[in-house]
């Protein structure tokens, strides 16, 4: 007789890896505990019922919700059999997305889908490096994550590798509204705060690849780039700056006082700075020069040069070292705060009249580029 086992599916291995989850899951209830979203479990079980109390909100506190996932970064773990960093390159997508809007990012949940478990414990290991980055992410976002999620869907994730995953999230987010930031409060003159990011985050992941791919062949993973691996570079996780953009504005609670003005923000992913930043712009309908922008990682650089990828289309790409901007009639505060969090932040630029977003070029072609131009989307 056929058994589900047989097709690959072990329902024991299955409980055991979703329990890793929930244990680690449970672990970053401690985030938003005495807090807003503080998580309630009225027995303790993997799948049992977890809630909040939102009973007492004031009037006029919104709430959204918010998805995204790792993309094809997962890719990168897969080649370095290392997932303990992934969870930060989730919760960064997802809770970086929720601040740019004045939200506080407060409780996340994901799916995590894998090709499969196999019939014993020898992948469990996988899963308990993805609970332990998954611990320190919510830590470092300040959320408490609710559930487990796993599911294993067989050939539809790669039947030739022995262990493939796909991740998503959703994050739950609680916003005032006199704090929403909507961009209109932008004003010519404001200043332009990068917050730096060294490593890729999670987007133009496949041209990264692909180009890696082409120069090295299937081994690139075992090139080095200045004494240190390429997949190490590839691999390496997303800064997550939720937290200290949160202490800037003071969070969903008006008891909370501001620390810094905000007039606007940008999470600079798939699309790039002139994407990204230019969706930030667009309400105010001013445009902004960056004359000063952050140092490109020196992966980009080298993918930039092996595959002539000109800068004005890298910066179309990859957020070309400002995983953040942040936009700002206070720089002084913005920085303060940011770097008692540990961030590295400077000014890159200022707000513009001019509808349009120029950048001075720190590309690998940027002594030939010098200031690249682009219009603002209508």
């Amino acid at each position: 007789m056929n058994t589900y086992s047989e097709s690959g599916v072990d329902t024991g291995i299955e409980e055991q890896a979703a329990v890793i989850l929930y244990k680690a899951a449970k672990r970053t209830w401690v985030n938003r505990r005495l807090k807003l979203g503080e998580v309630i479990a009225p027995y303790d079980d993997f799948s049992g019922l977890r809630a909040i109390d939102a009973g007492q909100l004031p009037a006029g506190t919104f709430l959204n919700l918010g998805f995204d996932g790792v993309g094809t970064k997962a890719e990168f773990a897969e080649l370095a059999g290392r997932y303990d960093t992934l969870a930060y390159d989730l919760l960064a997508m997802v809770c970086d997305d929720a601040v740019i809007r004045g939200g506080e990012p407060v409780l996340v949940g994901s799916i995590l889908d894998v090709n499969t478990l196999g019939t014993d414990e020898s992948r469990l290991p996988l899963i308990k490096q993805l609970a332990a980055g998954y611990i320190a992410a919510a830590e470092a976002a300040g959320v408490a994550i609710v559930n487990g999620e796993l599911a294993q869907l067989g050939d539809r994730l790669g039947k030739s590798k022995d262990f493939s995953l796909s991740w998503g999230a959703t994050v739950l987010w609680f916003a005032a509204g006199d704090r929403l930031m909507t961009g209109k409060q932008i004003r010519p003159g404001d200043t332009l705060i990068g917050l730096g990011e060294p490593g890729l985050r999670s987007n133009g992941i496949t041209l990264v690849r692909r180009t890696l791919e082409k120069a090295y062949g299937p081994r690139w993973v075992d090139q080095e780039l200045n004494g240190v691996p390429l997949i190490d570079l590839a691999l390496a996780p997303s800064i997550i700056y939720s937290k200290a953009i949160v202490d800037m504005f003071g969070g969903w609670s008006l008891d909370q006082t501001p620390k810094a003005r905000l007039h606007g923000a940008a999470h600079i992913t798939g699309g790039g700075l002139p994407s990204k930043l230019g969706r930030a712009l667009k309400p105010s309908g001013y445009g902004a020069c960056i004359d000063s922008p952050m140092d490109v990682p020196d992966l980009m650089l080298h993918c930039q040069e092996l595959s002539e990828i000109s800068d004005h289309e890298a910066y179309k790409t990859w957020h070309m070292g400002q995983g953040m901007v942040l936009i700002t009639p206070e720089p002084h505060a913005v920085m303060s705060i940011a770097r008692s969090h540990h961030l590295e932040a400077n000014v890159i630029g200022t707000v513009t009249e001019s509808p349009s977003i120029r950048i001075a070029s720190r590309g690998f072609y940027s002594g030939a580029s010098g200031w690249l131009d682009y219009p603002l989307d209508k």
